[in-house]
């Protein structure tokens, strides 16, 4: 295997550290490692662009967010919330301290306006009594965290039996029927994915930013520029030739005694190869890669392989798909104040446990659209879709997309002749040979101990050369995995533990949530 290092690694010169993976889990590390005078000979090998799950695309005469979404807790707690600041990409109304204080509980907001599939407008009035009812039960399930035992095996079959037991209302069959499916609705929103997801436990806060959310509005975004920017802003900020792209990563080889002819004498117990051929020798690597990437590759990643407990701890972890479809229109159907519409299905229920056939249900997946506020000249819905049902969806061409959402919009708004959305963008998250999905969770089997079992440095053995493999990204921040604010930490995490490797004197800076 050549190698393709330099002689950056010479005795004397510091060590050699690269980052795999340009999310703003390795952007993070490496714009940290890059202030200590000690990382002068750093790399950060990125298969495609940099951003990862965080992209930002210009669309329909403005910018729309195909990966990341909002800052999740947008106060001072926030470091996502504090760089984005400090870079100017927030507007006046996501800066202003009345929308720092807003405390959501982590819940989302109720719709404008819920549409039935049978073409009526649902009373917002039984909306909130449901959208009331199913946050009292998501707080519930929290207080497992200070149970000895829990008493279901996910969060899901926590709400089903709940539910069963509310369930004797004493309207018509039909209110009643309507009711459940607009708990259906509340449950697919609140994650899609709630009968995969474990309960909480003492030693597993499973909902992780559910159960130690931060304060903020829910729907803060980049208002200047797309959530990209805050990525690009922290590229700029890294030296020239820190970045090496279109450099997938095949195998990391570690424990080993590596050498290169530029530098001779000099032994590396890690090498990066990847997969055009390229090698890169290193003392330390920080991997980011997406836990849906890591489950693919496990076999072949890792040389030699990795210890089978920690293996095992990403074989139980959940890695899930949420993808966006955004629908353009030539006038808007909505009225001018709507910013979130729902969708119910009367057809559907949280108690049933039978799903039809994905080629005739995925759509039902898609629960609701989000009016996008920043298009002048464009009128633009963004819906939210997730679970297998969005894997589906990846499969279907353009075309077959927008006619079965045209024919959806058409029967829930009870106007057959409503017009076909003009163009339609989104996301595929799953297909992306890359991330592989979208977002980490605590699956049914697993506990937090397994998050933090994969964010172990390599190796364990105190014997060997240490710190060779760091790891970091959102699925290995126990508290806010699944979010961009958690992978931000999780690099800024191992990057201080590299630094304090080095120089145990040295003051870290910033949040330690």
């Amino acid at each position: 295997m050549e190698s393709s290092g330099g002689d950056d690694g010479a005795p004397g010169r510091g060590p050699r550290v690269l980052v795999v993976g340009g999310g703003i889990a390795g952007l993070g590390a490496a714009q940290r490692l890059c202030r200590h005078p000690a990382f002068r000979h750093l790399r950060v090998l990125e298969a495609t662009a940099a951003g990862g799950r965080i992209r930002s695309e210009r669309s329909f005469r403005g910018v729309v967010e195909v990966g990341a979404h909002w800052i999740h807790g947008p106060s001072q707690g926030n470091p996502v919330f504090q760089l984005a600041a400090k870079y100017g990409l927030l507007g006046d109304k996501e800066l202003s301290e009345e929308n720092q204080r807003i405390d959501t509980g982590g819940h989302v907001a109720l719709p404008s306006v819920s549409y039935a599939s049978s073409g009526e407008s649902v009373s917002l009035g039984l909306v909130v009594e449901m959208g009331h009812l199913y946050y009292r039960l998501i707080d519930q399930s929290r207080e497992f965290l200070h149970a000895a035992e829990a008493p279901v095996p996910s969060v899901g079959e926590f709400l089903k039996k709940e539910i069963r037991q509310h369930a004797s209302w004493t309207e018509d069959e039909e209110t009643k029927k309507l009711k459940l499916a607009i708990k259906n609705f509340l449950n697919i929103e609140g994650l899609g994915i709630m009968d995969l997801v474990g309960p909480p436990r003492p030693v597993a806060p499973l909902l992780g930013k559910y159960t130690r959310g931060l304060p903020g509005a829910w729907t803060c975004t980049f208002s200047l520029g797309g959530y990209q920017g805050l990525t690009n802003c922290i590229l700029a900020s890294l030296p020239q030739d820190v970045m090496v792209f279109n450099k997938p990563v095949k195998t990391i080889h570690w424990n080993g005694s590596f050498q290169e002819a530029e530098s001779p004498g000099e032994k590396f117990p890690v090498l990066v190869e990847c997969e055009d051929g390229d090698c890169f020798p290193a003392h330390h690597v920080i991997l980011t890669v997406p836990l849906g990437f890591l489950k693919e590759h496990l076999d072949t990643f890792f040389q030699p392989p990795l210890p089978a407990e920690k293996a095992e701890a990403i074989r139980k972890m959940g890695f899930g798909t949420n993808n966006k479809v955004f629908l353009e229109f030539e006038e808007p159907f909505w009225e001018p104040d709507c910013e979130h519409i729902q969708v119910v299905w009367e057809d559907t229920s949280p108690l049933e446990d039978t799903a039809p056939p994905l080629q005739d249900a995925w759509v039902k997946k898609l629960i609701g659209f989000l009016v996008l506020p920043s298009f002048k000249s464009a009128h633009v819905l963004c819906g939210f879709i997730a679970g297998l049902e969005s894997e589906f969806m990846e499969t279907l061409s353009d075309e077959e997309v927008l006619l079965s959402l045209t024919r959806m919009l058409r029967r829930v708004t009870g106007n057959p002749q409503l017009p076909a959305p003009k163009s339609v963008l989104r996301s595929r998250w799953h297909s992306a040979p890359y991330s592989r999905g979208s977002y980490s969770y605590v699956a049914v089997g697993s506990t937090g101990d397994d998050i933090d079992l994969l964010a172990q440095p390599l190796p364990a053995d105190r014997e060997k050369a240490q710190l060779q493999v760091l790891f970091a990204g959102e699925a290995t921040h126990r508290t806010f995995y699944s979010t961009t604010h958690g992978a931000l930490l999780s690099g800024w995490r191992e990057a201080d533990r590299l630094i304090a490797l080095l120089d145990p004197q040295a003051q870290l800076h910033g949040p330690r949530l």
